[in-house]
């Protein structure tokens, strides 16, 4: 949990909640999708907030994935600026997808190979989603701890396109 502490700041399984079925609403779960389309979720706490992400995934016969469409929800407590909420999250999102499709580390000698940015690919913008849909809960509420949103939108991307990609 990145260190918080929890009596200070304790889990809050409601707030975990709200922000699983506001993306699964969001997402249509439950929609019927054409053959060779699938739905996945999880959710993460970290930093003192909570994410949950939907992602839509497409396998074709030739077994290529794409990903057409991400929601996301998140709740950090009051938020100041949305747009810069926004952006860390859909950042957020692209990461979890470089790391689920393109994230292999080799090593040689004992060492890692990839020194830089130059050696681990990331996803590209044409690999990207068409389509992040941000959902911040709780935007105007001062009356809980600020929590992070950088680093909390990326752990459940991976998972989410797992079982997306099961569901296809």
């Amino acid at each position: 949990l990145s260190g918080e502490d929890p009596k200070r700041y304790p889990f809050d399984t409601g707030r975990l909640r709200q922000v699983t079925e506001k993306a699964a609403s969001e997402a249509g779960w439950g929609r019927k999708l054409p053959e060779g389309r699938g739905l996945g979720i999880a959710a993460h706490r970290s930093f003192v907030s909570y994410t949950a992400v939907v992602v839509e995934a497409a396998v074709n016969a030739k077994g290529e994935l794409s990903i057409p469409r991400v929601d996301i929800a998140f709740d950090c407590g009051g938020v100041v600026n949305p747009d810069r909420v926004r952006s860390q999250l859909e950042g957020a999102v692209v990461q979890g997808i470089s790391l689920a499709t393109l994230g292999e580390i080799s090593f040689k000698n004992g060492r890692v190979e990839q020194k830089n940015f130059d050696g681990y690919e990331l996803t590209r913008i044409d690999a990207s989603p068409a389509e992040i849909r941000t959902h911040l809960i709780n935007t105007t509420a001062f009356d809980k701890p600020l929590g992070g949103v950088g680093e909390p939108g990326v752990p459940p991307v991976a998972p989410a396109v797992a079982n997306a990609i099961f569901a296809a």
